[in-house]
């Protein structure tokens, strides 16, 4: 699959993705009826990824709520990039959060114990598709 990109629209139970060289990018709600039919293709994308790919990668996550299928995904998904050759000096991982939610900011630093490459926690006044564009296009 890799290096072709990976994208899905944000839908109101599921994140926008973004999966494309030197970038991976999940933000949004994350409450699908079935995450593995959503997050499958995604892990399979990275470990495509994290075998051939040697450049910089910065990696946002980003969601105001997220179910515990999907988590268990995002913990694979962490797994699998934590294999990624040179992962400090190459990768940095952004987990949005927030302003108040104790839980998403929890769960940050929960997946920043997973990996050994930057990981950075920050937390947002708000959590939305407007928040989510800047974020891409580099504006915050």
């Amino acid at each position: 699959m890799y290096p072709d990109s990976l994208k899905n629209e944000p839908t109101r139970r599921t994140p926008w993705i973004i999966l494309e060289s030197g970038k991976i990018f999940i933000m949004g709600r994350s409450i699908p009826e079935n995450a593995g039919n959503l997050y499958r293709p995604v892990h399979e994308w990275i470990s495509d990824y994290v075998r051939n790919y040697s450049g910089e990668s910065t990696i946002t996550f980003g969601f105001e709520y997220i179910n515990t299928s999907s988590t268990k995904w995002i913990f694979a998904i962490l797994k699998e990039l934590s294999v990624m050759k040179n992962l400090n000096e190459n990768a940095r991982i952004i987990w949005y959060y927030e302003q108040g939610d104790e839980d998403m900011s929890e769960l940050g630093f929960i997946l920043r114990s997973l990996v050994d490459c930057p990981f950075l926690v920050v937390e947002m006044s708000e959590m939305n598709l407007p928040r989510y564009k800047k974020i891409l296009s580099g504006s915050i």
